[in-house]
């Protein structure tokens, strides 16, 4: 506790921030552990006002007091900190060096206002110490000092609720009430005559601080009144933190981790703004007379013909040449303040007529916001003319975008600064509105590059098809064992030649590395979709093809002239190659084929069908291999006709086969019926069962009693 209550110097006498004593100090109290659940109570006032003994009394700190027998001097230099003792939630308590003191100087006010802003913004209870007897009095009440720190607060700071705890010292017979209301009535009459940025126009001083008013007796003369006052005030420092306390605001409260960082830069920025200094009388009379100056001539250029001129055109949208209407207005304007602003003094001249030239920009934000709306769309459409015109010469849309993209972002600089003269343009943010031209110049290309890809895209696929469906036609309308190495042929061939002249075009739209790759495999699965769509037509009448196909080697000779029969024929040969043939066609269009160089399907079609159905025998295990709904190796999707659909087919087709016959049909007649019946029974006996019975059929003579007897004996 006793290390705790002893105090270390934050900020030295000649404004050097102790960054290491400050982490040091909150390491060892663990306020990082705090979060925001801690307290900063400061103290300002006089020089050799009691401030030190007050907060050793009031939370048992160890800051250096003041020795009486010396008589009054400067005892706090710079600032200083310590922790309370006693008190929850931990709280920080900070020792300011005393104003008004003849160490300083009457003019070396700096330190002064800066240390009181500092305090101000790191505080969440700020102790104002002075006498009783000074309410009311200009310049021992700190009148001075809490104008320029409430004005230079609000200038650059976020400010956050806190207390302005005005203790009172040396209380006399005059009632608390009376003083806390004269109090109150002098720091809302500063508070009312500071300068405040457009956000805080309007916010009251009861909405930045809570005013708190106490009086204390005379440390010397009655010390132990004193100390009951302070041991009453004391309490008012418990919970501190909790919603309706002294410090309850904690919105915008710094967690204990980061409070050594943020003092440290809010001093180095405090330090650093050069603006920061409590007005000598000759700077209050130069700031009065420099700010009417400054509203007397806005309110000229308010009135000028020349300014309600250009209001008009905001109207009509005839903003060029404008700009140059506007600066000189700008500089007579200036002239003008300059002629009578010359005679005080030149710091605060200047930042009177930076903040007029702030006040006029800031009058032309609703013609600056029109001019460059107006130029946003104005140039848009520039650009699409110009953007099709180097379209239709042959120009690379990749490179017309560029180009004619950059010639508009640089007409949209000149025609802003024609429009709103050079100083507006200088000052004024046009990121958003040219991030917002860019973006309707980028949605304006993708539109285009969006039509031209969707051209060239069908320009491929039409060649594509051209060059794929004639030859993918014929192919499988001949649906024969090197069909599929035929397509695979011609596909890669005709594909790898689009494919490589598309990515070769592709590269003039400015498309990126996947939206190229997704394009070609886009182009890649319409050639494979060509071959999927002739695929499934052709699957669809599959079985009358193949009746058809059966049909046609039956009647017609190898030189496609119509057969007639003769003993010499081989009709068992015949007749085979016609099944072996229709079963081919079936095993072409069972399967898309593209990807696999193994085509097995023909082979297991004939190993469990054309054998079995030729009278060899009924083969289960073969016929099981078609008991499926897949081929092996083949994909599902490019599966067009199943296993299990082919046995189905096959058995129609010989239904079909059967049919023709019983019809009668005598199509494949034999002059020498009986010597042909024996050489086909012969041939039964042979293996050739199937081909006798067909023979049988096709003259009406059931030969299967003469092929059973002859197969018995």
């Amino acid at each position: 506790m006793e290390a705790h209550s002893r105090s270390v110097q934050l900020i030295d006498e000649d404004g050097k921030f102790n960054s290491e004593t400050l982490k040091s100090f909150t390491k060892t109290i663990q306020l990082n552990q705090c979060n925001s659940s801690y307290a900063v109570v400061s103290i300002m006032g006089p020089q050799s006002s009691g401030k030190s003994t007050l907060l050793n009394h009031l939370f048992g700190t160890k800051f250096q007091e003041m020795d009486a027998s010396e008589g009054r001097s400067q005892t706090t230099k710079g600032i200083w900190m310590a922790k309370a003792v006693d008190i929850d939630p931990l709280t920080l308590i900070v020792d300011v060096e005393g104003n008004d003191g003849v160490e300083r100087g009457e003019d070396d006010t700096k330190f002064e206002a800066q240390s009181a802003l500092f305090v101000l913004a790191i505080s969440d209870v700020v102790i104002i110490n002075m006498w009783c007897h000074d309410v009311g009095r200009e310049k021992a009440a700190n009148r001075a000092l809490l104008k320029i720190t409430f004005q230079e607060m609000m200038r650059i700071l976020t400010p956050r609720k806190a207390t302005l705890m005005f203790v009172l010292r040396d209380k006399t017979k005059s009632p608390l009430d009376t003083l806390k209301a004269k109090l109150i009535r002098d720091v809302e009459k500063i508070w009312g005559s500071i300068w405040k940025p457009p956000a805080h126009v309007k916010t009251q001083l009861h909405e930045i601080f809570n005013i708190e008013v106490v009086a204390l007796s005379n440390y010397e003369d009655k010390p132990e009144n004193f100390k009951e006052e302070v041991d009453c005030l004391k309490r008012k420092f418990f919970r501190s933190t909790a919603p309706g306390g002294l410090a309850g605001d904690r919105s915008g409260a710094v967690p204990g981790s980061g409070f050594s960082f943020n003092a440290e830069k809010l001093w180095q920025l405090i330090r650093q703004d050069e603006n920061l200094d409590l007005p000598l009388l000759k700077i209050m009379v130069s700031t009065h007379r420099c700010e009417q100056i400054s509203a007397k001539v806005f309110s000229t250029f308010n009135e000028s013909k020349e300014w309600l001129q250009i209001r008009e055109n905001i109207r009509t949208g005839l903003l060029s040449g404008s700009g140059k209407v506007l600066e000189a207005l700008f500089d007579k304007t200036f002239e003008r303040y300059q002629s009578e602003a010359i005679y005080f003094d030149k710091n605060v001249a200047s930042k009177q007529r930076k903040l007029l030239e702030d006040k006029l920009i800031s009058q032309v934000e609703e013609y600056a916001t029109f001019a460059m709306s107006h130029l946003r769309y104005g140039i848009l459409e520039k650009f699409k003319k110009a953007f099709d015109k180097a379209l239709s010469g042959g120009e690379m849309l990749s490179l017309a975008a560029v180009h004619c993209t950059s010639l508009c972002m640089t007409q949209f600089e000149e025609g802003f600064e024609d429009a709103i003269g050079k100083r507006v343009k200088s000052k004024w943010d046009t990121s958003k509105v040219k991030e917002e031209l860019q973006l309707d110049i980028d949605a304006y290309i993708d539109v285009i590059r969006k039509d031209k890809l969707h051209e060239l895209e069908k320009a491929y696929e039409g060649a594509l098809c051209q060059v794929l469906s004639e030859p993918l036609r014929v192919l499988l309308d001949q649906a024969e064992c090197g069909t599929w190495p035929a397509i695979r042929k011609i596909f890669r061939h005709e594909t790898g030649l689009a494919i490589d002249g598309f990515s070769n075009a592709l590269t003039a739209y400015g498309v990126d590395k996947q939206m190229q790759e997704n394009m070609i495999r886009a182009l890649q699965e319409y050639a494979i979709g060509l071959v999927e769509v002739y695929a499934r037509e052709r699957a669809k009448t599959v079985l009358t093809d193949m009746i058809k196909r059966f049909e046609r080697i039956m009647e017609y000779d190898c030189n496609f002239n119509p057969r007639v029969w003769t003993r010499e024929d081989d009709f068992h040969m015949i007749s085979q190659d016609a099944f072996s043939a229709s079963l081919e066609l079936l095993s072409v269009v069972a399967a898309i084929q593209l990807d696999d160089e193994n085509d097995n399907i023909y082979d297991t079609l004939i190993h469990t069908l054309l054998t079995t159905d030729s009278g060899e025998g009924q083969n289960t295990t073969s016929l099981d291999s078609l008991n499926s709904r897949t081929w092996l190796e083949i994909p599902s999707e490019k599966t067009l006709i199943m296993p299990v659909e082919c046995e189905w087919l096959w058995k129609q087709f010989m239904d079909a086969i059967h049919k023709i016959f019983k019809r009668g049909k005598k199509k494949w007649k034999i002059a020498k019926t009986k010597e042909v019946a024996k050489n086909v029974a012969e041939g039964f006996v042979a293996g050739a069962a199937g081909a006798a019975v067909v023979l049988g059929w096709s003259v009406g003579i059931d030969l299967s009693p003469l092929a059973a007897a002859v197969f018995k004996s």
